[in-house]
């Protein structure tokens, strides 16, 4: 008897996550979180391997990059609202099983359409996992402070990932195969599965109402619609053309025909009132605008480093960390900057000195300048950390405890969803500003010119092509005009940070701290009678 008390005991504490094994929970989350974020850019320095070793048709190769992030951002709020039904913590180990198996799979790949296959098993997989770290958090911080520390943290790991990926693909590309980037998963999930079932805390909603499997493929389809509509729109596909209006059309019906749904259901997947609530609604719109201004710039600033300044991909990468040190800096800070300041001058705050770093990176021409770069860099990356971390912080504190994977998976949808229009805004921009100084270089024929407009890569292939005095004119056109339409991107990029901070007034003045205790759902029956078997 005396046994099946203290199983009981140790089983109610561990769906608390009480006591110091909190911090131990947020180590566990934090090596979830490395992995997708990690996962999520090491591709692209591999891509010319994998090109060179499966000959994948310029289709196949897209679909490679770009199946992830694509099936991840579509499947993120049925996982996260599936999380609050049937357990946040089961979703989260299902996830680490699948990324696991996916990742051999993308490894030992041998042909185009298997890879493209492990990558999407990979998006379900990190679908699973993202917005069940974050709503796990919310669980096991219920203090208020304690979870901004928390969700700094966890702010300042993405950030890494983020740096991580492309040296992680370098240096393992000049050791190992291609294959090597997608191994290095497995001993991290082998060792996450036993340590996350052991340590981390099962965490449900009410519960109240079926589970709406219509509404959450809905979602997720109308989702997919969306992101994959602006995934062509940034990669320069016509607006107008068939495979690029009819996902945006479709996708947009879907999620309009979902929210109606929700609306008229007693137990909706996602509570739409959440969104009544200035904090939140305000929270994920700066999220939103935070990423619209800024992923575009990032792959840009990319392009000028290589392409202009003639550095290396490896020299990018740690041209780029400057930004990354600054981003964890600012995440590890953010709980003091959140208790000191408040959501809404944190916020702002973060914004203006965004928007001041944008602004410096316009003295940029094309020769190098490092100090400008690091200057700007380090600003930029403080900056932007700041704005998330305070936004991110709001919006999950705003969401009632049994809606947080509900609530977290919207925050993740919207950082994935202005990341891509971002991406098609900032890119249309860039190319509306590039191409007109490309339109009459001295001797260059008019078709060479309209092929030179489409890129700055494309432009040094013509120009290599026509060669001599012509082609290092084109040359020089093509940086000018780059340098040109980086500074009009840099100005638009500053305005929309500038709506940003503006945006960020309505947020609450002061870190209000005050929450009711969390309600603690005991383990069912047949997992205590389980936990006892395997004592």
């Amino acid at each position: 008897m005396s046994g099946t008390t203290t199983a009981a005991a140790a089983l109610r504490r561990r769906a608390a996550g009480a006591g110091a094994n909190r911090w131990v929970v947020l180590v566990v989350l934090c090596v979830s979180l490395l992995l997708v974020a990690v996962d999520a850019t090491v591709l692209h320095v591999a891509v010319p391997a994998v090109t060179e070793d499966l000959r994948p048709g310029a289709m196949e190769l897209l679909w490679i990059v770009d199946v992830y992030p694509l099936v991840c951002a579509s499947l993120l709020i049925l996982f996260g609202t599936l999380g609050d039904r049937v357990g946040r913590r089961r979703i989260l180990l299902l996830g680490y099983a699948l990324f696991g198996l996916a990742s051999a799979l993308a490894a030992l790949a041998r042909d185009p359409q298997v890879l493209i296959l492990a990558r999407a098993l990979l998006g379900v997989g990190g679908a699973m996992i993202m917005p069940a770290t974050l709503s796990i958090l919310r669980q096991v911080f219920p203090d208020r402070r304690e979870r901004a520390l928390a969700i700094g943290v966890w702010s300042a790991v993405a950030a890494v990932g983020a740096a991580v990926g492309p040296l992680l693909g370098g240096f393992l590309l000049e050791h190992f195969w291609w294959g090597s980037v997608f191994l290095v998963n497995i001993p991290l999930m082998l060792v996450s599965l036993p340590v996350g079932r052991l340590l981390l805390p099962e965490s449900r909603g009410t519960g109240d109402g079926p589970w709406d499997v219509v509404g959450a493929l809905m979602a997720a389809a109308g989702l997919f619609g969306v992101v994959f509509g602006v995934k062509r729109l940034g990669g320069g596909e016509p607006p107008a053309s068939v495979l690029t209006l009819a996902p945006l059309l479709v996708g947009a019906v879907l999620l309009v025909l979902f929210v109606r749904r929700q609306r008229r259901r007693t137990h909706p997947l996602v509570d739409l009132a959440m969104f009544s609530r200035p904090a939140f609604s305000t929270s994920v719109g700066c999220i939103v605008l935070a990423m619209l201004a800024l992923v575009g710039l990032e792959l840009i600033a990319a392009q000028y480093l290589q392409l202009v300044l003639g550095l290396s991909p490896l020299e990018t990468g740690l041209r780029l960390l400057p930004l990354t040190f600054a981003a964890m800096a600012a995440g590890l800070a953010g709980a003091r900057m959140l208790r000191r300041f408040g959501p809404r001058r944190m916020v702002c705050f973060g914004f203006c000195l965004t928007a001041v770093a944008v602004l410096l990176l316009t003295a940029m021409g094309g020769t190098d300048n490092p100090s400008l770069l690091v200057s700007a860099f380090v600003v930029l990356g403080f900056g932007l950390e700041t704005t998330l971390f305070g936004a991110y912080e709001s919006m999950l504190s705003e969401a009632p405890p049994a809606q947080a994977g509900g609530a977290a998976a919207v925050g993740e949808t919207s950082y994935q969803l202005g990341a891509g229009i971002g991406i098609a805004l900032l890119g249309s921009v860039m190319n509306a500003a590039y191409a007109p100084g490309l339109s009459s270089v001295p001797g260059v024929p008019s078709a060479s010119s309209a092929a030179a407009r489409h890129s700055l890569g494309e432009a040094y292939e013509v120009a290599g092509r026509l060669g001599g005095p012509v082609g290092v004119a084109l040359r020089r056109a093509a940086q000018d005009s780059f340098v040109h339409g980086l500074h009009v991107t840099l100005l638009v990029s500053a305005g929309l940070l500038l709506m940003g901070a503006a945006m960020a007034l309505r947020l609450p003045r002061v870190m209000q701290c005050a929450e009711p205790a969390p309600k603690v759902e005991l383990p069912a029956p047949r997992e205590m009678a389980d936990s006892r078997v395997s004592a």
